[in-house]
């Protein structure tokens, strides 16, 4: 009787030596159980908001894309027409300048009067200003002629000289589109980042849901061994997953992010 008496306060002893006794380990599990849960549903939840962003991003990049292309095709369409416009100028500054040369005034004001009447129909402010044409001047009535043929033979040349000669000039045409690409690209870009942080986001998920898990088996374990080693397992997981999580970027939007 002693004897037994004996192994149970023996055992007792040890127990109470034990760091982690068996209600210590239920406590902290059920605690990491909750930890876990909580974190498991956060990262599905940003998640979700990446991948919401991502579908959003990327239908704005196909919006912006598209109106791109159609910035770009009316752009061309107007490089088109200034070209033709361009084209007539040139024939009436020929005309304009054969007529001085052999003194044909008639011929003269007859092309001065076409070249004035074309240029306020067609010609744009930019070329105008490109290749020098003032239209207020030129069409005031006060030595119209005069002032065309001063035009016509200054040094510089600007009358004509192809405006689209001038690269930066064609370009210039192309500005708006090629904003509106650009902007797209952006926005697409922030699509892709959003698609990986998502997918981040769910390999975070996945490593919690190995946590609770391990967490949930815990108590299924009769050796105290067995379900320290688990335990500890359990809390490299969730360390892990708690580590990648605060690498990885909040979304931009959504959400409570705004």
């Amino acid at each position: 009787m002693s004897e037994e008496k004996a192994k149970k306060e023996e055992k007792t002893s040890g127990e109470k030596k034990s760091f982690l006794d068996e209600n210590k380990l239920e406590i902290i599990t059920v605690i990491l159980l909750g930890i876990t849960a909580l974190l498991t549903a956060w990262a599905s939840y940003v998640g979700s908001i990446h991948g919401g962003n991502q579908a959003t991003n990327y239908a704005t990049s196909n919006n912006l894309s598209s109106e791109g292309n159609s910035l770009y095709n009316s752009a061309i369409q107007t490089l088109t027409q200034d070209m033709d416009v361009w084209n007539t100028i040139m024939n009436y500054e020929i005309e304009i300048m054969y007529a001085d040369e052999t003194n044909d005034q008639k011929a003269i004001e007859a092309n001065v009067w076409k070249l004035q009447w074309f240029c306020m129909d067609n010609l744009t402010d930019d070329m105008a200003a490109k290749i020098g044409y003032d239209q207020d001047a030129f069409n005031d009535g006060v030595n119209d002629t005069d002032d065309i043929l001063a035009w016509l033979y200054d040094e510089n040349g600007t009358a004509v000289v192809s405006p689209f000669s001038d690269d930066d000039y064609v370009q210039s045409y192309f500005d708006e589109c090629n904003a509106k690409l650009d902007e797209a690209e952006a926005v697409l870009d922030q699509g892709r980042q959003d698609n990986a942080n998502g997918d981040k986001f769910s390999l975070v998920t996945v490593i919690y849901s190995v946590a609770l898990f391990l967490l949930g088996i815990v108590g299924v374990f009769k050796n105290q061994t067995n379900k320290k080693v688990v335990l500890a397992i359990s809390v490299v997981c969730l360390l892990i997953a708690v580590i990648f999580m605060v690498t990885i970027p909040l979304p931009a939007s959504g959400g409570i992010f705004g």
